[in-house]
């Protein structure tokens, strides 16, 4: 198919520059018209050996590796021998390129948000915000973005093949918005949820991270300790020929090292067999029902995994009723923002409901991992103004979940305490002892048979 390069003048007077793929230049133009432009000029590009030199829907097949556009490439072109732009290519492949971040996602959806809430038409907005974004892998989606609106798709539906990157609610919000007519509302939306998102994640990080880094450091520690240190004591006791023995624990720890390193396959075996069955009960229905269900039952974390997934799920929810969607579709738009089957179960049980006539909020109240305070203000708001009244219990869970993580805050230290008690308490009977007996020099009477 013939490709047009295109120059056209938006409705502020600006001018825009883009290449459209379409059977006739007259094809080309009623595009552009469609899509709010004044043609001023469309002219076929030239190709050299019958290939064309664009580069966006046509060079995606071979860049599947890095961002998974392989869907996208096999429903926008049957002509899979074109050749891969090879500056594309080394772009993605390079290791300064970095992947597609949330900032980045922010970042394209603020910029873009500011472009339409100028009036700027999508064709225009998106050339202007791919001109500015930095990262190379986002710069070459968004192409792909620009090129389906150019030959007159909506932007969700070339969002969709690359759900990888951006979250499913977000795409949503693009979706409901477009169709709609109030993408500039969506946006809007679309920037607020990420932000909070983004900072939700950010203090989740700040808290949990140090505590696993001090784990991680003490167990690492201990067995070093064991595997080397307490072999060294006691080779040298040996060395100098005294009589004096380790203590008992430490003689057991290194009676251990020496059976663990002659039979040490057979833990890893027994311990990779566990991990292989694990996996394996994980993927079956049942499994994965009860390990998620444990996820938000669990102590110390579990009510907060819980309260997070609500959260997500009542915000997509509350976004497509403020869009106009019918309370059953809200639903069925946002169960997919969760990922923890309990919680899906939950969604799907409560469309059901609504088409039998049910209450929707009964599965959420039977399941008894929430607060009653959520359920109750869901059911005063079918009684009045539900938008109103989920918006004001959105406000009530971030509440909880800020004092479940000033609990989780004050707890994590007392049981870090008491693990690096444990291990200190171990450390200082089973290495410590020995060393400071090695050092007082009572090792050197028993050496001489004094």
């Amino acid at each position: 198919m013939p490709v047009f390069i295109c120059k056209a003048l938006t409705a502020q007077g600006q001018i825009v520059r883009s290449r459209i793929e379409d059977a006739s230049r007259l094809a080309c133009i009623r595009k552009l018209r469609r899509n709010g432009l004044t043609p001023i000029s469309v002219t076929q590009q030239i190709t050299i050996g019958g290939t064309s030199s664009k580069k966006r829907i046509t060079t995606r097949k071979n860049i599947k590796p890095t961002v998974n556009l392989e869907r996208r490439f096999e429903a926008k072109s049957k002509n899979k021998n074109k050749k891969a732009n090879k500056g594309i290519l080394d772009t993605l492949n390079s290791p300064l390129s970095g992947k597609i971040t949330a900032r980045d996602i922010r970042v394209f959806t603020q910029n873009f948000y500011l472009l339409k809430k100028a009036n700027f038409n999508n064709i225009h907005a998106l050339n202007t915000v791919i001109n500015t974004t930095e990262n190379p892998k986002l710069r070459i989606i968004l192409e792909d973005v620009l090129a389906g609106v150019e030959s007159g798709e909506y932007m969700y539906t070339t969002l969709e093949y690359y759900s990888e990157v951006f979250p499913y609610i977000y795409i949503n919000m693009i979706k409901v918005g477009e169709l709609s007519g109030s993408l500039e509302t969506s946006l809007e939306q679309a920037v607020y949820y990420l932000e909070n998102s983004d900072k939700l994640r950010k203090r989740i990080k700040k808290i949990l991270l140090p505590n696993i880094f001090m784990f991680v450091g003490l167990t690492l520690g201990t067995i070093l300790a064991v595997l080397f240190g307490v072999p060294m004591l006691k080779g040298i006791f040996d060395e100098v020929g005294s009589n004096e023995q380790l203590p008992a624990v430490t003689m057991w720890l290194y009676n251990f090292t020496l059976g663990f390193q002659k039979v040490w396959y057979i833990p890893v075996g027994i311990m990779v067999a566990l991990v292989i069955l694990f996996f394996s009960w994980l993927s079956t229905p049942k499994g994965r029902y009860d390990f998620d269900y444990f996820k938000y039952s669990m102590p110390i974390f579990g009510k907060l995994i819980y309260l997070l997934d609500f959260s997500r799920l009542m915000q997509g929810v509350l976004l497509n009723l403020q869009n106009g969607m019918r309370i059953q579709d809200a639903l069925e738009v946002s169960k997919n923002i969760v990922k923890n089957t309990v919680m899906m179960s939950m969604v799907e049980t409560a469309i059901n409901n609504i088409f039998v006539g049910q209450s929707w909020i009964d599965p959420f109240e039977q399941a008894k991992l929430g607060d009653t305070m959520c359920t109750e203000m869901m059911r005063i708001g079918m009684q009045t103004d539900l938008p109103e009244m989920l918006a004001k219990m959105l406000d009530y869970v971030e509440s909880d979940i800020n004092n479940t993580l000033e609990k989780i805050v004050k707890i994590l230290p007392e049981v870090a305490y008491i693990f690096v008690g444990v291990v200190l308490i171990f450390f200082v009977v089973a290495v410590l002892c020995p060393v400071i007996s090695l050092y007082m020099g009572g090792w050197l009477f028993s050496a001489a048979g004094v």
